[in-house]
């Protein structure tokens, strides 16, 4: 073997080419606007949930509206009683039909869905209220008063809230103030350990620190700085507490402790429902409760974060 003939041989095993062979073909760079409108990693991940949400908008609107404007615009009174008519399935008069007493289930269940969407927001509206002021006052004073305040908020979430609420509600029984006070009452302690945990970041924070220097009070620094930095999750607090507080409305109404009878709310209808049910009117029940699965589905669908985690 001459030394022309080693040298391919070396070229070769060595994973090269061979000193007469063509040069490789170059791949094409791609082109500014192959760049421009490729799309992203995670953009074709993204885009179900984005369809999720606005789906679930889009009904959570229709609900709302429906809750609204059917008193308006729907001249049936939902508190009308005609024994004659009574139950009686979905029809063009009545487009859910009607419960035992007669009763227009139509406009009746928009009126117990307006009840209970005004009671779970107003409700979730206290709870985010009560829970910032705790938890900032406990931030910002600290010591044994905060680790005494903290061994408060555990007790409170060591009892079930149905439990909790049951207690409260029968000292203030059917008064749609009460329903709201002990949806407050009972769920305000998740919203000030985050907020406590948030000003206690923020209070370890050189600007702070340089702040509380210059002379700004406890209430200035929550003020200014605690509040704007955690209005976002505030936000999102409140919306996750309402699919909760409509569930506790309808249950300590279901069982007796919340609204009247008379009153339309989803917990009403759904008693009432029950009780007709055994007479073979399912509408009686499926109305209602296909509501409340739906407020619950499109609030906790909209609030969902883009990895797909609530």
């Amino acid at each position: 073997m001459n030394s022309e003939t080693l040298r391919t041989h070396t070229t070769l095993t060595a994973g090269g080419r061979a000193p007469d062979a063509p040069p490789p073909a170059r791949r094409p760079l791609p082109s500014r606007q192959s760049r421009q409108f490729r799309p992203s990693r995670g953009a074709h991940d993204a885009t179900p949930g984005r369809a999720v949400r606005i789906l679930c908008a889009t009904v959570l609107a229709a609900l709302v509206a429906y809750a609204v404007l059917v008193p308006i615009l729907f001249t049936v009174d939902p508190f009308l009683v005609d024994y004659r008519t009574g139950a009686q399935g979905p029809s063009p008069a009545h487009p859910f039909g009607t419960d035992v007493a007669g009763r227009d289930l139509f406009s009746r269940s928009a009126a117990g869905l307006r009840v209970s969407l005004i009671a779970a927001i107003a409700g979730a509206a206290g709870a985010v209220v009560i829970g910032t002021a705790a938890g900032a006052t406990c931030a910002m004073v600290g010591g044994r008063f905060d680790r005494w305040c903290m061994r408060g908020v555990d007790t409170l979430n060591a009892v079930p809230h149905l439990l909790l609420g049951i207690v409260v509600a029968s000292f203030f029984r059917g008064s749609l103030l009460a329903i709201v006070m002990v949806v407050a009452v009972t769920h305000w302690t998740q919203t000030a350990r985050l907020v406590r945990s948030e000003i206690l970041t923020l209070r370890a924070q050189d600007h702070v620190r340089a702040a509380v220097s210059q002379g700004f009070t406890r209430l200035q620094l929550v003020r200014h700085l605690g509040l704007p930095l955690l209005g976002g999750q505030l936000a999102v607090a409140a919306g996750l507490l309402v699919p909760h507080a409509v569930w506790h409305e309808s249950t300590l109404t279901f069982i007796g402790l919340g609204l009247p009878p008379h009153q339309p709310s989803l917990g009403s209808l759904l008693q009432l429902g029950q009780e007709a049910l055994l007479s073979g009117a399912w509408w009686s029940i499926a109305v209602p409760a296909g509501l409340l699965v739906l407020v619950t589905v499109c609030l906790a669908g909209l609030l969902r974060s883009p990895a797909g985690r609530s």
